[in-house]
């Protein structure tokens, strides 16, 4: 009698396990942003009910694509392509800089959109979260390729870049059946935090993670997670401070 048995080393299966983690998260990541902005994008573009400037589209494309293009590159790297994922590394340094132009561009956009509105300093205030979380991905990214050849950080980093843009899309579903009827211009600050830790769960998912397969928290999840809730806890604060209306209504006026 033939008796089956597994040969793959245990090491070796544990790696993979854990290589196909990531590439598990960059998918959540996309179906979190997707689904997220279905209601007030995607389904009113589908039914061309939707408006808005091209400054508005491109932002929304480039960070699709970007959701895109991380599920991809972390499947590259599950499945041991590490050439091909370097390879096309230039691709993602090419969609962060211009995913954090065209950031800045529509939180811009957004700011003259409250002002044409009437609502000059409620769209100031709320500058504040996209500026902030732009600059977030930002600077993570950043030392995501900083660290390029220290795989276990690298892809922690890039997690996280991806978890920080998700509290958007997240927003999207709590406007759509939290928000008051008729209301128009910018939610409050304070509204945009518990859409946040929703999709910060993601975050506690890796964490835990990495407690079961190393025993502890990686300190990118340590740090680069408490330094995440902390931008968006200080969002409200500052969004209500006098330097902040001074500064970003410094930018409007250039925008004007």
């Amino acid at each position: 009698m033939t008796i089956l048995t597994d040969t793959t080393p245990p090491r070796a299966f544990a790696y993979s396990q854990t290589g196909y983690f990531y590439f598990y998260m960059a998918l959540a990541c996309t179906a979190v942003a997707f689904l997220g902005f279905a209601p007030t994008y995607w389904v009113p573009m589908a039914s061309r009910s939707y408006s808005a400037s091209p400054v508005i589209h491109f932002h929304g494309l480039l960070f699709f694509a970007w959701s895109l293009y991380f599920a991809f590159q972390t499947w590259l790297a599950a499945a041991g392509k590490i050439k091909r994922h370097r390879a096309i590394g230039m691709i993602g340094v090419s969609l962060a800089t211009a995913m954090t132009i065209f950031g800045f561009l529509a939180s811009v956009n957004a700011m003259k959109r409250s002002a044409a509105l009437g609502l000059t300093n409620e769209g100031i205030a709320f500058a504040i979260v996209p500026l902030s979380g732009i600059l977030f991905f930002a600077v993570v990214f950043v030392l995501a390729v900083a660290n390029i050849r220290r795989p276990e950080t690298h892809k922690r980093l890039m997690l996280l870049a991806g978890i920080s843009l998700l509290d958007a899309a997240v927003a999207r579903w709590f406007m759509t059946f939290l928000a008051p009827p008729g209301r128009v211009g910018p939610p409050p600050v304070p509204v945009t935090i518990p859409p946040a830790f929703v999709a910060y769960l993601l975050l506690v998912v890796a964490i835990v993670h990495d407690w079961r397969t190393h025993g502890r928290p990686h300190p990118v999840y340590v740090y680069g997670g408490t330094a995440l809730i902390a931008v968006k806890l200080l969002n409200w604060p500052i969004s209500v401070s006098s330097f902040w209306h001074s500064f970003a209504g410094g930018i409007l006026a250039m925008a004007q």
